[in-house]
């Protein structure tokens, strides 16, 4: 095979006879990555046993998809990895505006070219990241959008509203041979749902009263809220049935799936100078806030408790930690339990509390699922007869203050005048790092706190145990 890409029709032909259509280019890609053992979603987190399964079942039996979860669960990031299943790039008939095939167009401007041309009709290859077309389904989107409409041009040019080659192609025709994918498939409009069935099953739709008819060789796949999509009125029927599969996705079951997600998705802050180092016990903490939240009966668990919670906190944890090294001068970077209230603004908003408790402050909620998260984690470390010690010594009128903006070395004195307290953090950090010391110790306090064995007050902004 020659190294120069075929550029006409009756080049190609001497290298291939015939082109596969999307769902037999997508199956064949996806039997050799099997067969190869290759990766198939690998930034998907947690769906190996679940999810992955399914959507492997569904591609090799070409079928058109409906993804159902809550907001945050990775449904988009499933449909733009189906892209790999695509080639690299696909011949199509140059100029055409749904990527047609140049063996068999199915657009009027691309059949009468090639009934002039013949083999010397010219082609072009279009890139796998060109053949995903993504839309996000709203009240508004129109016919025109998806489907198409006249172009005033073309009829000024001369021709008639009835002819085809006078249209304006929408998305879908212009996803054709690749994917189409809808975003929250209940929000459109239902005129416009059973204009889109129509293209997924009969391949017809009508335009301005003018009926076009157009084999289009289009994956679609769609995703919406399992509360939306099984509603009376916001789905109409025939539409459910022209998905061929239902794949209800899920949020990461164990909390270590869920600290993958969150360093994975976390946008890095690297600083020249600065180091990062995150204790294991903060990003536990993180992680089981979500899961509490998504245990909630305070919070409404039909929008659901995204894994964005976890990734945002992550990087406002860190932020707060970064801001402090800058004021005391530090350059490494240890969260801290004081720096988990930096992380509120990136939690609100993204949480909907159910109508029972709109009398709720959505601080004092945040505050509490904090407590509960700090207290899971401490629990899983610590048994409190373990530190017996610093209880006995806080007893006898030991006290400790902390606070977010106070130096690490501040800290170091713990070790030496609380007893059992470096015996304590040696079992969670390096005793030699005064940044993870000190976020060692703030866990310790205020672990010990919430198990009712340390009293604890805030004034201003420090934390004075006693």
């Amino acid at each position: 095979m020659s190294t120069q890409k075929p550029q006409t029709l009756g080049e190609l032909k001497k290298v291939i006879s015939r082109l596969p259509d999307v769902r037999e280019e997508m199956r064949m890609n996806l039997i050799r990555k099997l067969e190869n053992h290759e990766p198939l979603f690998p930034k998907l987190i947690g769906f190996d046993d679940t999810i992955i399964p399914q959507l492997i079942n569904a591609i090799l039996c070409g079928h058109n998809i409906i993804l159902l979860g809550e907001r945050g669960q990775g449904k988009s990031r499933l449909i733009r990895g189906m892209v790999d299943f695509l080639d690299e790039e696909i011949p199509a008939v140059a100029g055409c505006s749904i990527n047609d095939n140049p063996f068999k167009p199915v657009c009027v401007d691309c059949k009468q070219r090639l009934a002039e041309m013949g083999d010397e009709l010219p082609i072009t290859y279009i890139p796998r990241d060109r053949r995903l077309v993504e839309k996000l389904a709203t009240s508004d989107v129109s016919t025109a959008d998806l489907i198409g409409e006249v172009d005033p041009i073309k009829v000024a040019e001369g021709r008639t509203l009835d002819d085809e080659s006078a249209i304006h192609f929408g998305l879908v025709p212009r996803a054709n041979r690749g994917i189409f994918a809808v975003n929250e498939l209940p929000d459109l409009a239902e005129k416009i749902q059973v204009a889109f069935f129509n293209v997924m099953e009969e391949n017809d739709f009508q335009i301005k009263g003018f009926p076009v008819r157009l084999p289009l060789d289009i994956l679609v796949v769609a995703s919406a809220n399992p509360e939306d999509y099984t509603s009376r009125g916001r789905i109409i029927t025939p539409l459910k049935d022209r998905f061929d599969v239902q794949i209800r996705t899920h949020y990461p079951k164990e909390r270590n799936l869920e600290i993958e997600v969150m360093e994975q998705e976390a946008r890095p802050l690297n600083l020249d100078g600065i180091e990062t180092c995150i204790p294991s016990f903060i990003k536990e903490i993180l992680a089981e806030l979500t899961l509490q939240a998504r245990s909630s009966p305070d919070i409404s668990q039909h929008s659901g408790v995204s894994c964005r919670i976890s990734i945002r906190s992550y990087e406002s944890i860190i932020g707060s930690a970064i801001r402090r090294c800058f004021e005391v001068g530090e350059k490494v970077v240890a969260p801290r339990i004081t720096d988990l209230e930096s992380a509120f603004p990136a939690i609100m908003g993204k949480l909907e509390l159910e109508y029972e408790v709109v009398d709720t402050n959505e601080g004092e909620l945040l505050e509490d699922l904090v407590r509960r998260a700090i207290k899971v984690v401490f629990d899983e470390h610590f048994e409190t007869d373990q530190l017996s010690s610093i209880v006995e010594a806080f007893n006898n009128g030991m006290g400790a203050e902390v606070a977010q903006a106070l130096p690490s070395e501040d800290y170091m004195d713990g070790l030496k005048v609380i007893p059992g307290m470096k015996e304590a953090v040696q079992s969670l950090v390096n005793a030699e790092s005064p940044p993870e010391v000190s976020s060692a110790i703030e866990f310790i306090l205020e672990g010990l706190h919430l198990s009712n064995q340390l009293n604890r007050e805030i004034v201003e902004k420090r934390r004075i145990y006693k």
